[in-house]
């Protein structure tokens, strides 16, 4: 099924980093914001890594990203996906990274996950010629990452 993404980038100018997800789950795309499954651990990496409490409303969370000068975004405008799963997506189209870069005072990418990387590369990489760093998944289904191991991963984004 193809699916759009729905809603756009979080950001303003004074973000400094950007991190990727791939695509909106299911649950996110219902709430029409970022990492809205309960389960994903998004957010209380973010909260431990920045020393902060973790956001729990639509609008906790856009204050929190914009004090923190964290840009989010996913790497998909649109693709062909089942349900929530990475490996199903397929015929991907990407958003533009790129003027968001130019927009804004973005100087360091991060993606999370292994999906949203190989489509950042394939997809973003030659238009906005800045790599990213890929960060582990914060998704339930990167079990073999505990939430302290995560903590310690995600914690570059804080340097």
């Amino acid at each position: 099924m193809r699916v759009e993404h729905g809603f756009g980038p979080v950001w303003d100018e004074h973000s400094r980093i950007l991190i990727l997800g791939s695509m909106p789950s299911v649950k996110s795309r219902e709430q029409r914001f970022y990492y809205g499954h309960p389960q994903n651990r998004f957010w209380k990496v973010l909260a431990a890594v920045t020393k902060a409490a973790v956001p729990e409303t639509v609008a906790q969370k856009q204050a929190f990203l914009l004090e923190q000068r964290i840009a989010l975004w996913d790497v998909i405008a649109s693709c062909e996906i089942q349900g929530s799963s990475d490996s199903s997506i397929r015929e991907a189209q990407a958003n533009d990274v790129a003027w968001l870069l130019r927009e804004s005072g973005i100087t360091r990418v991060y993606v999370n996950g292994g999906k949203a990387a190989q489509l950042y590369d394939k997809l973003l990489l030659p238009k906005t010629e800045l790599a990213a760093v890929r960060l582990p998944s914060t998704s339930p289904a990167n079990a073999a990452w505990s939430l302290p191991r995560l903590v310690d991963a995600w914690r570059v984004i804080a340097q």
